[in-house]
């Protein structure tokens, strides 16, 4: 506005007593002179980073005064500083269901006590907990359906192949030679054949059924200890799951569905876009938070992951949040310097909490076949996997792969996939799997 002889009138030190300035219409409408629209519309409503209070120049400390009053006002309420904020650059990486206060925090801040859930979450868990109990059947038979549909298959047609046939030793040399095209691996075949023909000379397989259920049984023994479901401890909170695993392997669909599981039980979770490289790997997280009603924390392509992950857990600390999933760039298994990477922000984790991350996931694509029991010893030997899950056992995978890791690594199995759907998701059982593996589609 015009000042004492026609000069222009800059803002000047905004009244102690409130927001109003010289610069600024009276009356109590509230604070809106145009140059402070321009000032603070004319940059993104999203982001109010520190470093943009002073990227134009130092005006003062009256001046700077203001303008820090009116970010106060305008600025979305998520980004005010305070306990609940991770700096300037965490403050905006969040979306989804993150709430931020709506006034400033009174009193000493207490993590501790909001992380403790009260007993209506805690009947609802187990109810949820029942229903999930009461769902699995049906996971069990799209298990059996799904697996092993081609002809290539462990289970296809075992019985018409040897129907009618005495059990010798030409059966179980055909029967070794389905075993190792079916990826079970030579080390795994050599076990199983190794008990089945000491059955066949104590002539305990008369027919075809004793020796599907022989073979059965042997593969369900080689399973079984990698069959330990995942098992979040209370004692860490937030407890972060790392995952991580080849380009195109699942792993942010995985994250997904294991924060729609995670979130049913009863806890509270946070989803963190450590892959800031392919395009639109935050957009599908995200919408995945949305789906799952979990928290988000991201940051713009490009981003550097740790920064990313650092910001995220320190988040969710202050939150007092139970769980936080972390997606991460796919890389291949062969490239040093990405698994270099991947260590990196395994290393980031451990300066947030020195006990994390809790469980290392490793995301295995079924249709990669015995490349991906070398893709498991690389991922290993750099981050230390602690779980695996496997995923698009519904497509051409041979399923067999699943018998060479547990017989050569012997990495719990957590999770395993059937299809594209939240429910085609569900836990690894060594019993099930060996049935629809062996027997084939139909089995019970």
């Amino acid at each position: 506005m015009p000042g004492p002889g026609g000069a222009e009138l800059r803002h000047a030190a905004p009244d102690p007593r409130g927001w109003d300035h010289p610069g600024a219409p009276s009356g109590g409408a509230g604070h809106r002179c145009a140059a402070c629209f321009r000032e603070l519309h004319g940059r993104s409503p999203r982001l109010h980073p520190r470093s943009d209070l002073e990227s134009r120049g130092d005006r003062g400390d009256a001046d700077r005064s203001h303008r820090l009053r009116v970010h106060r006002r305008h600025a979305t309420a998520g980004l005010r500083d305070g306990p609940r904020s991770v700096g300037a650059r965490g403050a905006a990486l969040f979306g989804g269901r993150v709430a931020a206060p709506t006034a400033p925090l009174t009193g000493r801040y207490n993590a501790g006590a909001m992380s403790r859930r009260p007993a209506e979450e805690a009947a609802a868990a187990a109810a949820t907990a029942a229903t999930a109990d009461a769902e699995r059947p049906g996971f069990l038979r799209r298990l059996r359906d799904r697996l092993n549909r081609g002809t290539s298959g462990l289970g296809f047609d075992l019985v018409g192949l040897f129907k009618g046939r005495q059990i010798d030793a030409e059966v179980l040399d055909e029967l070794e030679t389905r075993l190792i095209t079916a990826d079970v691996g030579v080390e795994a075949t050599g076990r199983i054949l190794e008990d089945l023909r000491k059955r066949v000379a104590r002539t305990e397989l008369a027919d075809v059924p004793a020796l599907i259920a022989a073979l059965r049984a042997d593969v369900t023994q080689l399973l079984a200890p990698c069959a330990r479901p995942l098992v979040i401890d209370d004692a860490h909170r937030p407890f972060v799951i790392l995952v991580a695993g080849v380009n195109g392997s699942g792993k942010t669909t995985t994250i997904g569905k294991l924060a729609r599981r995670i979130a049913a039980g009863g806890s509270s979770v946070l989803l963190a876009a450590g892959d800031t490289f392919r395009a639109a790997a935050i957009e599908q997280l995200k919408i995945w938070a949305e789906r799952t009603g979990a928290q988000f924390a991201a940051q713009g392509p490009g981003a550097d992951p740790g920064a990313v992950v650092f910001d995220a857990l320190q988040a969710a600390r202050a939150r007092g949040l139970d769980v936080v999933l972390i997606d991460t760039a796919g890389r291949l298994h062969s490239q040093s310097h990405l698994m270099e990477e991947l260590k990196k922000v395994k290393r980031v984790i451990q300066r947030v909490d020195p006990s994390a991350p809790h469980e290392v996931l490793l995301v295995l694509d079924a249709n990669q076949g015995q490349n991906a029991l070398a893709q498991a010893r690389q991922f290993n030997d750099a981050v230390g996997v602690t779980g695996l899950a496997i995923t698009k056992l519904d497509g051409t995978a041979r399923g067999g792969i699943v018998i060479a890791i547990a017989r050569e690594l012997s990495i719990p199995i957590r999770f395993i996939g059937v299809g594209e759907a939240p429910e085609d998701f569900g836990e690894f059982d060594a019993a099930a799997f060996a049935a629809a593996l062996v027997e084939g589609p139909g089995s019970a």
